[in-house]
């Protein structure tokens, strides 16, 4: 059997290029001379009598042909990856790496303080973390994109093999800008509740990718702004671009300052949901274990 020109380098190689858009930019990441992927790609390119990459202006594209490599490749080399973790946990009985979702309404002190004792315990332990919302975070979890999911919301999803811990609610309140036209009448429910309607909403995009999205709080009117991440929906909401519901322990310090105020409504707007720390339950890495533990231990 003839050997194959596919090698982990060289999936390696297309990966990085794919991602990063560039030889350059490819090679700075993986430490290597741009000559010398060149000539990776080159070689496999003559090797395989195929065109892997053509270029877009100042990008490197992919082929349909070195499109399908990487697409199968990947595969290739998340399965290495794995079979690496799997061998080291045997032989340790600690899996190597920890990946982490976030649910952005999720207070970060007791999570990072959690996640600091544990550390301070397995200082070799590499994390990942992930910012996830609503549904994003639930569907990275079934599609094994991460180990762990905190603060993830109800509803948990059935039949999918979680196992679930609630956390307290995260308490959401309406809020504006003090100098936004409804922080100026923020103590005037009728007002309120006439004027809403007619001002834009900050959004936070739920990061779900091939499950159904969820939405809470506020029915969307015509004008909406999406932002990825709960940091940039709080400045948002600071520069009076709209309105929306934040997590008050987040914004606490800047309701004190009174830069933010809580808008008074006649009836509320949305509902603190229940919140949960939550794994697959054939994941019985000890290193999720004891996370787990640590997270319950501390105050959401």
């Amino acid at each position: 059997m003839s050997l194959t020109p596919i090698t982990l380098d060289a999936l390696q190689v297309l990966d990085a290029i794919d991602r990063r858009g560039s030889f350059a930019r490819a090679a700075e990441e993986l430490g290597k001379a741009t000559s010398a992927l060149s000539y990776t790609v080159q070689k496999l390119e003559e090797q395989m009598a195929v065109t892997l990459f053509q270029r877009q202006g100042r990008r490197s594209v992919l082929t349909p042909s070195g499109r399908l490599l990487l697409d199968e490749g990947r595969k290739i080399l998340r399965a290495t990856a794995y079979l690496a973790d799997q061998v080291q946990e045997l032989a340790t009985g600690w899996e190597p790496r920890l990946r982490l979702g976030l649910e952005s309404t999720t207070v970060r002190e007791p999570f990072f303080q959690a996640l600091g004792a544990l550390l301070a315990e397995q200082p070799s332990l590499e994390i990942d973390i992930r910012e996830c919302v609503l549904g994003g975070g639930w569907e990275a979890l079934e599609m094994d994109s991460i180990d762990l999911l905190v603060g993830a919301p109800a509803p948990v999803p059935l039949q999918k093999g979680f196992r679930a811990l609630p956390i307290p609610p995260a308490d959401m309140l309406l809020v504006a800008a003090a100098h936004h036209p409804l922080g100026l009448i923020a103590r005037n429910p009728q007002a309120i509740a006439a004027q809403l309607p007619d001002y834009r909403r900050i959004v936070t995009h739920d990061t779900t990718r091939h499950n159904v999205m969820r939405s809470e709080g506020l029915t969307l009117g015509k004008q909406v702004l999406y932002v990825q991440t709960m940091e940039q929906k709080i400045q948002a909401q600071l520069a009076g671009l709209g309105v929306g519901h934040l997590p008050q322990k987040l914004i606490q310090s800047h309701l004190d300052s009174g830069a933010l105020v809580k808008l008074t409504t006649e009836e509320p707007t949305t509902e603190d949901q229940e919140r949960y720390i939550a794994w697959k339950i054939s994941n019985k890495g000890k290193a999720l274990k004891r996370l787990s533990q640590l997270l319950m231990n501390e105050s959401f």
